[in-house]
């Protein structure tokens, strides 16, 4: 392009301005490397986590159902539900479809059960509230890195945003100093001219081409 030919005092572009585009086009490019690689990364991470999350609802829907059969055979008092934070009159599992369910209930349950066991009950088995916890612990560990992975990408994916709008107002104003340069040359040698230091024009439908004459 004819702005790397550019000599001091006849720059159609000006030097700051090519400066700037070539160290913005080089980070734009990282950028863009960047946000790629950590997409990726959060896209393979997802699919393990959403596996460790149907365990943890598995056991925890599982160990309710379990706990509200022993309430209603009488096994377990009703009023024990509370140590659950789960009503002695609902024998329903509650809603475990998001994340944030899932941290409150495992919680409730895992705490509860050891409180009653501490108080002389009987553990509930099939399965034990240890399995449980086992399942619960892996889902808080991958939860925290899932929102990691998150946050990572829409952080890159911000700066790529800046950088874009960054490269924007650069080819503009790199745009309207070649079009100034030669606003005054007659229509195809303006055309020309401005084409040698990359602008592309594009005729409307029906419009008539530029031509010498």
């Amino acid at each position: 392009m004819q702005s790397e030919n550019q000599t001091f005092g006849n720059e159609v572009i000006s030097f700051n301005t090519v400066f700037e585009l070539k160290n913005t086009f080089r980070l734009f490019d990282s950028q863009v490397i960047q946000y790629q690689k950590t997409l990726e990364n959060q896209v393979t991470a997802n699919k393990q986590y959403q596996q460790i999350v149907q365990n943890a609802r598995m056991y925890i829907s599982h160990f309710i159902q379990v706990f509200n059969l022993a309430v209603i055979r009488g096994d377990i008092k009703p009023e024990q539900k509370l140590l659950y934070q789960l009503d002695p009159e609902v024998h329903n599992v509650p809603d475990l479809n998001s994340d944030t369910a899932l941290l409150h209930w495992g919680k409730c349950i895992i705490d509860g059960e050891n409180e009653r066991v501490r108080n002389g009950g009987v553990q509930i088995y099939n399965p034990t509230i240890t399995k449980v916890k086992v399942h619960y612990e892996i889902f808080k560990e991958y939860n925290t890195n899932h929102k990691l992975y998150q946050n990572t990408t829409t952080r890159n994916r911000q700066e790529l945003v800046a950088l874009r709008e960054k490269c924007d107002k650069l080819i503009l104003d790199a745009w309207n100093q070649v079009e100034e340069k030669f606003k005054n040359e007659p229509p195809h040698l303006r055309l020309k001219k401005c084409q040698e230091f990359g602008l592309i024009y594009y005729y409307r439908k029906g419009e008539e081409k530029t031509t010498e004459n």
